[in-house]
């Protein structure tokens, strides 16, 4: 798939870190892999996301990670109901949970590929890995739990209103 899931499903998106039509945002981008399992993204990041000295900050890294997380959910779900993404209605998940594993350091510099998968039963609760490799090396494993929503009612709800 040449068109990422974020340019498919939600064209007019604001997410800083996703978003397609965030004007100042990261816009990652994310593809479902040739290997059918994984959904994939890269990205390198730019020079004031760094932490310590030669280091990317672990915040940048952990919302790669759930950016990313959500978007391996909502391919997960078209694909468990056959569907095309970006086919109506359309699929919404929200973070439940992020869980953020920092293996090694993350260099800067240096271009990063994220992979994400579904770990278990695609499902109003959908469990999701997201692994974060610096050249060939594994240096951040993300563990989430992602919750499919209807965006009409998430926002009234955030807005407290029946």
């Amino acid at each position: 798939m040449d068109i990422p899931l974020q340019d498919l499903v939600e064209p007019h998106g604001v997410c800083f870190g996703c978003g397609a039509a965030s004007a100042k945002g990261l816009r990652l981008k994310s593809r479902p892999d040739p290997d059918g399992v994984h959904v994939v993204a890269h990205m390198t990041p730019q020079e004031h996301f760094c932490g310590w000295p030669g280091l990317v900050y672990g915040g940048y890294l952990a919302m790669l990670c759930d950016c990313h997380s959500n978007w391996t959910s909502i391919y997960c779900h078209y694909q468990a109901e056959g569907r095309a993404p970006g086919t109506l209605p359309r699929i919404s998940c929200v973070t439940g949970r992020l869980t953020m594993h920092y293996k090694k350091p993350t260099p800067m510099g240096v271009p990063l590929l994220l992979k994400g998968r579904a770990d278990g039963p695609v499902g109003r609760k959908t469990r999701i890995i997201c692994e974060v490799y610096a050249e060939d090396e594994l240096t951040v494993l993300a563990e989430s739990v992602f919750v499919r929503v209807d965006p009409a009612e998430l926002a009234r709800k955030a807005h407290r209103q029946t």
